[in-house]
């Protein structure tokens, strides 16, 4: 009940965020540029958009991520979190 209540509460505070919904990796919000420096398609295993200017993305395996690919590729910044969680800062 708590966990509902905090995240509606920093949804209001941000009115940045869109609805939560989970995509899977064929249908593509990321370019191939990106796609390629988080270690390919089969890589994926969720992608969502969080905010306006952030994606996670969910790794088969992080260790296959490329930093110095995804800086080139564009992405302003990245968040690496356990279990390969990965947060995307993709503009503003």
């Amino acid at each position: 009940m708590f966990e509902k209540l905090q995240r509606a509460f920093w949804k209001a505070l941000t009115p940045d965020l869109i609805a939560e919904t989970v995509v899977a990796p064929a249908q593509g919000l990321l370019s191939t540029e990106v796609l390629s420096a988080l270690g390919g398609v089969d890589n994926l295993k969720s992608q969502q958009h969080v905010a306006l200017t952030r994606v996670r993305v969910q790794l088969q395996d992080a260790g296959r991520l490329d930093a110095q690919a995804l800086k080139a590729a564009g992405v302003a910044g990245v968040m690496v979190l356990t279990g390969g969680v990965v947060h995307l800062l993709t503009g503003l």
